[in-house]
């Protein structure tokens, strides 16, 4: 089975950090957002994948490449205007026109179990199945409303609390047939959630839902993404963190230099080539990337330092993110 990542989002909701980077390319546990993302197809047995990109593409292309380190085949779509979530996949009808595919998006930070949301597809035997999650406050996405079948029968976009018909988000998960391509608008914007799925709808064209209940966000905001990598570090979600367990809960990468006069109190994950000076104290959940230098006598908690960024020394830091404005030109560790 072939994939699309829609990665072309130029991520306005968690700036200032995507003026420096693309949105999936920000880091949870010190690896890119997408890094995770594909990891996760490559574990389901999906290692043919196209993106689209068009906010700050060569970020994402030059970190990923062909996909050979990842023992993946990746190719790119850019979009010099964006085309939307269903003109994105139309624009790349030729790769993913000869079976069933997915399509996920490229920043979310999720653990769901592809293989059987696949199987529910083909069970289910419709144009399209769309992954679902029940959230607590569905004024913050768009919501679907299913019957006993699972078939989807309305839509609700970023409905306020008091009107909301239901709590199933669209987590931007899909498995299609080929014979949605007929559906979609070609060479032009398209969205799924605003025309499309409304589309099928009024035709009576019947396409399905499947619930997961497996960890899912869309890193939608700084709060979101703080509190996605303390669930990452935490293992509220199962993502690889890099380097060596020194301790329960403390991973250290490869040439990172942690002095024993450093308090590190889990889970806390220390970056490769990172340097922390004499008497650092980091309570998790913290993650400091790689290059980075924390100077002597820093308390960290609860923080986020980003790739390449000085940490002062006798800085006090609770609940933050720090990055460097270098950030996009460092190269990033690729493995």
């Amino acid at each position: 089975m072939r994939a699309m990542i829609m990665a072309a989002g130029k991520g306005t909701r968690l700036r200032p950090l995507t003026d420096l980077l693309p949105k999936p390319m920000v880091p949870i546990a010190n690896r890119p957002a997408l890094y995770h993302i594909l990891r996760l197809l490559r574990r389901h047995g999906i290692h043919e994948v196209v993106m689209n990109l068009h906010h700050m593409a060569e970020v994402i292309s030059d970190y990923f490449g062909d996909g050979s380190r990842l023992e993946m085949e990746l190719s790119y779509s850019f979009e010099p205007e964006l085309l939307g979530t269903a003109g994105g996949v139309k624009n790349n009808e030729g790769f993913l026109k000869d079976g069933t595919f997915l399509v996920m998006s490229g920043d979310a930070l999720t653990d769901v179990d592809l293989t059987g949301l696949i199987a529910a597809h083909r069970r289910y035997d419709s144009i399209a199945t769309i992954a679902v999650k029940e959230v607590p406050d569905p004024s913050l996405y768009g919501v679907l409303m299913v019957d006993d079948d699972g078939r989807v029968v309305g839509f609700q976009e970023k409905p306020p609390r008091e009107e909301a018909r239901s709590r199933l988000c669209n987590c931007g998960i899909y498995v299609f047939e080929p014979e949605i391509f007929a559906h979609i608008l070609p060479g032009q914007f398209d969205d799924f959630g605003s025309r499309v799925f409304p589309d099928l709808l009024r035709g009576r064209v019947p396409f399905h839902a499947h619930l997961i209940d497996a960890y899912w966000s869309d890193v939608g905001n700084l709060s979101e993404y703080v509190r996605g990598n303390a669930d990452a570090l935490a293992g509220r979600v199962q993502v690889e963190l890099p380097g060596e367990e020194v301790r329960p809960g403390v991973w250290v990468e490869e040439s990172a230099e942690v002095p024993s006069s450093a308090r590190l109190e889990p889970p806390v994950l220390v970056g490769r080539a990172s340097r922390l000076g004499a008497g650092v104290v980091i309570e998790g959940p913290a993650a400091v990337g790689e290059r980075c230098t924390v100077g002597e006598g820093s308390h960290l908690v609860r923080t986020l330092v980003l790739p390449g960024s000085t940490v002062p020394a006798g800085t006090v830091m609770v609940e933050g993110v720090l990055a460097s404005k270098q950030l996009v030109s460092s190269k990033q560790d690729r493995r």
